[in-house]
């Protein structure tokens, strides 16, 4: 069977290409589940590429090889036809600790944990990001000041830098309604981690957004 993209994108450790696929709004989840159930001439799934490549850690690669066992819990003991699993591969090439230790669950543990548990375990700043863009999005702002109140500062920081620091444009791009929360939210965000403000390329700066029509911010 050929490649499919993301064997090709996980080759060349483009992690970001992968995740945009996997989480994007209109992907065809089905579709991208079949995918990561696809082997490639050698007998390898997109796991196999993924753990040969994972010598340096980024909370994007672990937020990649999250969801691709929770799409395929079968391929952390599937072998390609050198007999080997996403494990055997990931040790013998010099794997992050982090990527060692997500593949070394077995699918019964993966599938009993779930994405969330697996998240919070091996994926932790993918998935307080996440959780925080639900509250953002929802204008639960209680809950964000709860997250920033309980947990570190170094996690806060990457949480807040994920993504080219999509969580104060999230602000930006959901703020119609003025409240005081949403306002200490911001300067929070911004005390923690004032590079948030800059415009990224291909992005809109938090401020931008602000003043988009579409979002139409109150100030």
């Amino acid at each position: 069977m050929p490649s499919n993209e993301h064997h090709k994108w996980l080759k060349k450790r483009d992690w970001l290409a992968v995740e945009i696929a996997m989480f994007h709004p209109d992907s065809d989840v089905d579709l991208l589940v079949r995918k990561y159930k696809e082997r490639d001439e050698l007998g390898r799934l997109p796991h196999h590429w993924l753990t040969a490549k994972a010598q340096t850690h980024t909370h994007v690669l672990a937020s990649v090889c999250l969801q691709s066992i929770c799409w395929n819990p079968e391929a952390l003991t599937t072998r390609d036809k050198e007999g080997e699993t996403p494990l055997d591969i990931a040790s013998r090439s010099g794997a992050c600790a982090e990527i060692i230790g997500l593949l070394s669950i077995t699918p019964e543990e993966a599938r009993s944990l779930g994405g969330k548990e697996m998240g919070r375990l091996y994926a932790p700043v993918a998935y307080w990001r996440s959780e925080m863009v639900k509250w953002i999005e929802s204008r639960s702002y209680a809950d964000c000041h709860k997250f920033i109140n309980e947990h570190d500062d170094e996690l806060v920081r990457e949480v807040l830098k994920y993504s080219n620091s999509d969580l104060l444009r999230a602000v930006a791009g959901n703020s119609q309604v003025f409240t005081d929360s949403l306002v200490f939210l911001a300067l929070r965000m911004i005390h923690r981690h004032p590079l948030s403000l800059q415009k990224v390329d291909g992005y809109y700066s938090p401020l931008q957004m602000a003043e988009h029509p579409q979002f139409n911010f109150v100030q």
